[in-house]
């Protein structure tokens, strides 16, 4: 069934019961976002960069976590939410190494899109840079996983789990050590990784790569 909402001042339609942060992207309306996957039946919500004010609620909600109703009136680009958004990346890019040029998803990087769309620096100003000590990981038998690089959105491991009964990913670690894992490093390497590389090419950020050699 399709409803009427009324976005950003605009009357439009979605399916009811839609995420509303799917519904917005399919309208051409850009809402930040590193973590959300259209397949998912539940948004982990991590990035926290898909706020929106929606009218009748007393705060900002990750947008990937609503689901539409009829007569719902949304704003995604009050002051209150872009403070949220410009913090939350304020708080990722603390934590990235910033090194775009060598860095495969150059150009392509979820991460540039967001700076450039909500007008700020990918070095963050007044924060300390927090990076891991490996600056890569080859656990896996074919994959390199770059953890300072890497922003935790999840992406890599449902894809990895919607498409094979045994997820070889996982989050590993707690707080700021955390990381992705791989495990079953055997059936890594005579399994489904080398022909899928699903975790390759869902990564916004380019954190796991196929190892070269």
């Amino acid at each position: 069934m399709t409803v009427k909402l009324v976005v950003d001042g605009r009357e439009t339609e979605a399916r009811e019961g839609a995420v509303l942060l799917h519904a917005c992207l399919e309208k051409g309306i850009y809402i930040p976002n590193l973590c959300f996957l259209e397949e998912m039946t539940d948004s982990p919500a991590s990035c926290r960069l898909c706020f929106v004010e929606i009218e009748g609620r007393e705060n900002p909600v990750p947008s990937c976590t609503v689901k539409v109703t009829g007569s719902m009136v949304v704003k995604t680009d009050t002051p209150a939410v872009r403070s949220l958004q410009r913090s939350a990346f304020r708080l990722l890019m603390s934590v990235h190494e910033i090194a775009c040029r060598p860095c495969p998803a150059n150009k392509r990087c979820g991460l540039q899109r967001i700076a450039r769309f909500l007008g700020v620096g990918l070095k963050p100003k007044g924060l300390e840079s927090y990076l891991k000590e490996a600056s890569i990981v080859q656990d896996h038998p074919n994959l390199d996983y770059h953890p300072n690089r890497c922003v935790l959105c999840g992406r890599c491991i449902h894809v990895c789990r919607s498409r094979h009964a045994q997820p070889l990913m996982t989050f590993a670690k707690r707080g700021f050590e955390t990381v992705v894992s791989f495990y079953g490093g055997e059936d890594a390497e005579t399994g489904p990784c080398p022909d899928c590389l699903a975790c390759v090419d869902i990564c916004p950020v380019a954190a796991i790569t196929l190892r070269k050699g």
